[in-house]
């Protein structure tokens, strides 16, 4: 490693951070000034330069799911440029555009990790609102840097705009996942994609790209033109219009499903062939009524899947880079971060918020 290039955290101080984050379930985020841990041996320290906002930093910041911390730092879709590493780490040097995304810290040693599902991992630790191995509460990417293992830094390749590569850290590894586990990455197959939200919009990119005829399932009849003209959609289908819904039964080979809310599961089933997969990727607080008759008439199989191991992570952002595939996003200043929290609630953006954490954030902190 060139010494020149890099220099090496040899001190144990702390690292200064300053980020916004909330002090209550009320969830408003304010201005607040925290510290990183000291870059350890084996640590990555960066400047933050974007974050993308996920539906799940709401939940977190109101505390919906009962398991916030506060303060509470928000953000897993993190991406910016390497200002630090520690001495013993390998692959990254000052310089490098890299990001972090839902996780940055599992056990190493079970089965999961083994086989590179650190995402599955007991003892996951998640980017934000979590105990880290030190005991101190993880920060996430509202703010102006970052500190984590090496393991868990993924690199960014130079024709991946860093804006929109920042989703691509939570949105985009939680549909590419499903699409290659469930082997709906295949040439020909016809996906149906369930919800043209955050996730919905990067699922029907990553399935085209990789060669699928991609069927849109909304609510939303108005929907139809974004999801044929602007992202190249096959088909689109009212999930309310039983004539529409009847006319494509047993067409599709899987369905990813995006949708948070409660919907039924039955017409979704029926959309797909023997041995269809119906692959879920949002989370209903509430159960869903899942109907056996249909499963068995088909052999059919209802799945999930959540984000991604690291490797499958690199994997994806290579892939994306490759394809060309980039969520649609809307960059924002830090200190809109409480109207677009707002404006995420109401489903109003296309498709995901993304803060310019490095040209904005000292403004609007100092």
């Amino acid at each position: 490693m060139n010494p020149t290039m890099t220099r090496l955290a040899e001190e144990k101080h702390p690292n200064k951070a300053f980020g916004w984050a909330a002090r209550d379930s009320s969830g408003v985020l304010s201005p607040f000034k925290f510290s990183r841990r000291a870059t350890g041996e084996k640590d990555v320290a960066f400047k933050v330069l974007y974050c993308g906002i996920c539906h799940s930093d709401l939940h977190m910041a109101k505390n919906e799911w009962g398991i916030s911390v506060y303060p509470l730092v928000p953000g897993h879709e993190i991406v910016g440029e390497v200002t630090e590493v520690g001495s013993k780490v390998q692959t990254f040097k000052v310089g490098d555009r890299v990001g972090v995304g839902c996780v940055v810290g599992s056990c190493h040693s079970c089965d999961s990790c083994r086989n590179n599902l650190e995402n599955y991992c007991p003892k996951s630790i998640l980017t934000y609102g979590a105990e880290y191995h030190d005991g101190s509460i993880t920060y996430g990417g509202y703010s102006d840097t970052m500190v984590a293992d090496e393991h868990f830094i993924v690199r960014i390749p130079d024709n991946l705009p860093l804006d929109a590569a920042a989703p691509l850290l939570c949105a985009g590894i939680t549909v590419y996942s499903p699409l290659r586990y469930y082997g709906l990455d295949k040439p020909g197959l016809h996906v149906g994609v369930v919800g043209l939200g955050g996730l919905g919009h990067v699922a029907v990119k990553f399935a085209k790209a990789m060669g699928a005829k991609v069927t849109v399932i909304s609510t939303s009849p108005s929907k139809k033109k974004e999801a044929l003209e602007n992202l190249g959609a096959y088909s689109f289908l009212v999930s309310r219009d039983k004539d529409q819904l009847q006319g494509a039964i047993g067409t599709l080979d899987g369905i990813i499903d995006t949708v948070s809310a409660q919907h039924p599961l039955l017409p979704l089933l029926g959309l797909l062939k023997s041995h269809g997969k119906l692959v879920l990727v949002g989370a209903p607080e509430k159960p869903l009524e899942l109907p056996v008759f249909p499963l068995l008439q088909g052999r059919k199989v209802v799945g999930g899947s959540m984000t991604g191991g690291m490797k499958e992570t690199q994997e994806m952002i290579a892939f994306a880079a490759k394809h060309n595939v980039k969520p649609d996003i809307e960059v924002i200043a830090m200190e809109h971060v409480n109207i677009a929290m707002e404006r995420v609630l109401k489903a109003d953006v296309k498709y995901r918020f993304v803060i310019d954490i490095g040209n904005t954030l000292n403004a609007t902190t100092s």
